[in-house]
């Protein structure tokens, strides 16, 4: 950086940034580049194929699936935020990125904490349907679970814009390797020209709270939905509840232990290689599997499937 008048360096602003992405010789990266693909067309082919099929199934149209579909287009975004500019890059020797670009991904790759919101939506949901199956109808009518998934898009906003605002009104000019495939908080603080304690406090704070509290919301509900299932006398009832239930805390488990490894534990903005491989986890790896879990772990969903294909080929 060059010096100014008075003998100080000169922060200049950056108008792109260079995204590393992972070491490795060509061999490797061809990997990466048939892994990172893989991943991104099952993902696409398995929400898109869950939402259509919630769509046009008019038994999955109850708040379950409602919630379902929602999470499936959540997933089906954010994914596609990050995954195309990844495997452009494996064929790019620049890898560059504009501000304008760098930006646009960190914004919704922190919609990643909608999907927390959602997940805890979906845990009330259930514990509504095994608790109080009476009120079930009126208290999760169409405009009650609207409203939950409106609130849930609106609390991941607001993450989101605070988090890119405070990253963005730092100064960067030191160095413009973004040593990550993709713009994300942790890696860019690293090339931040100022102290950025107040922007990790935002982020491990803000992201800790959203995950830790909807977290124990999660946890509540199963555990007035496993102290209604122990009360069950039929083992038909405990069954269907196991089945139904199954597939939500499966994908739960999985979401909340990944972020909370990436954004919730002091140190996240250092571990940048352990930083990269968590990150190909949720931003590929879970969108992948949520519709798989939720198609093979329940019997709507089959059978949804196995009347519209029976459908098509009838047509």
């Amino acid at each position: 950086m060059p010096p100014n008048r008075n003998g100080n360096l000169l922060v200049v602003p950056l108008q792109e940034f260079m995204l590393e992405g992972f070491e490795g010789g060509l061999q490797t990266q061809a990997l990466l580049l048939a892994l990172f693909l893989a991943l991104y067309v099952v993902t696409i082919l398995g929400n898109l194929t869950m939402i259509l099929v919630i769509t046009l199934d008019a038994r999955l149209h109850c708040p379950m699936y409602f919630f379902l579909k929602n999470l499936s287009f959540l997933d089906l975004c954010y994914s596609s935020v990050i995954a195309p500019n990844a495997l452009a890059n494996f064929f790019s020797s620049s890898k560059v990125i504009t501000f304008g670009g760098c930006a646009t991904q960190i914004f919704f790759s922190l919609f990643a904490t909608t999907e927390a919101f959602l997940l805890a939506v979906m845990a009330y949901d259930r514990f509504m349907a095994v608790s109080s199956p009476l009120r079930y109808p009126i208290t999760m009518c169409p405009s009650a679970c609207a409203r939950l998934v409106l609130g849930s898009y609106c609390g991941g906003c607001l993450n989101s814009i605070v988090q890119t605002s405070f990253t963005f009104s730092l100064p960067f000019g030191s160095s413009n390797h973004i040593d990550h495939f993709f713009c994300d908080v942790p890696p860019l603080l690293q090339l931040a020209c100022a102290n950025t304690a107040i922007n990790e406090l935002l982020l491990f704070g803000i992201c800790g709270l959203i995950i830790v509290g909807t977290t124990l919301l999660v946890l509540i509900s199963y555990g007035y939905i496993t102290a209604t299932i122990l009360r069950m006398h039929s083992g038909a009832g405990r069954h269907k509840v196991f089945s139904t239930c199954g597939s939500h805390m499966t994908a739960v488990s999985l979401f909340y232990g990944t972020l909370l490894f990436v954004y919730a534990q002091p140190g996240a903005v250092e571990s940048t290689e352990q930083g990269k491989v968590v990150s190909v986890f949720y931003t590929l790896v879970i969108p992948m599997l949520n519709p798989i879990i939720y198609s093979l772990r329940n019997k709507d969903v089959k059978g949804a499937l196995q009347r519209l294909s029976r459908k098509h080929a009838t047509t």
